[in-house]
């Protein structure tokens, strides 16, 4: 019997309509707190700078937690090996570009262009940059350290949205995606050798 968590040969397309589905969600919880996902994205030559910048310090962050062999880091990274290397290493490279770009898009819609400011129009500022990425943090609590991880990843993303002095969804949702883009090559590439050893 099959105890994989994924149907493998499903992988990319149920990534991916998961992934979009929280396009809806965010447009559904904006429409009930008045407020426009899409209102703060501002395409600029800035913000794709800034983006593809942003992402350089979580990516080392990734390389810095290859290194840590801790049993709660060692757990984080065989659970993502052994429940996304199955399914990532069938791909091209631009199937998971897509993939990440898709996280990057909808996940930020939600939790920077929804949540984030809807606790801070009632609580303020700081409140809505924690709140929302505890809420960040849960959503991604695979093990007790990735949920931490993931909170404090969310807090820079919800603080990068102010990058250059203006409010603009993209740098977020770029180096989100970005980010997911190189972890999922790298993942890819690790797993394909484990096959090879």
């Amino acid at each position: 019997m099959d105890k994989s968590l994924f149907k493998f040969d499903d992988f990319f397309k149920s990534a991916c309509v998961f992934e979009a589905s929280l396009i809806l969600v965010a447009v559904g919880l904006g429409w009930i707190a008045s407020i426009n996902p899409f209102e703060n994205i501002h395409f600029s030559e800035m913000a794709l700078v800034y983006g593809v910048i942003g992402t350089m310090p979580l990516f080392l962050m990734f390389f810095a937690l290859e290194k840590i062999q801790g049993e709660s880091v060692v757990k984080i990274k065989n659970l993502l090996l052994n429940t996304l290397g199955p399914g990532l290493h069938r791909y091209h490279w631009t199937d998971l570009l897509i993939l990440a770009s898709i996280a990057g898009v909808s996940e930020e819609l939600l939790f920077r262009g929804v949540i984030q400011p809807w606790i801070e129009n009632s609580w303020g500022a700081t409140a809505g940059l924690i709140a929302s990425n505890i809420l960040f943090g849960l959503v991604h609590a695979v093990t007790p350290l990735y949920a931490v991880l993931a909170m404090l990843v969310g807090i820079y993303l919800g603080l990068s949205l102010t990058y250059g002095g203006e409010t603009n969804l993209l740098v977020p949702i770029i180096i989100h995606g970005f980010y997911d883009f190189l972890a999922f090559v790298v993942l890819m590439r690790i797993y394909r050798s484990s096959l090879n050893s």
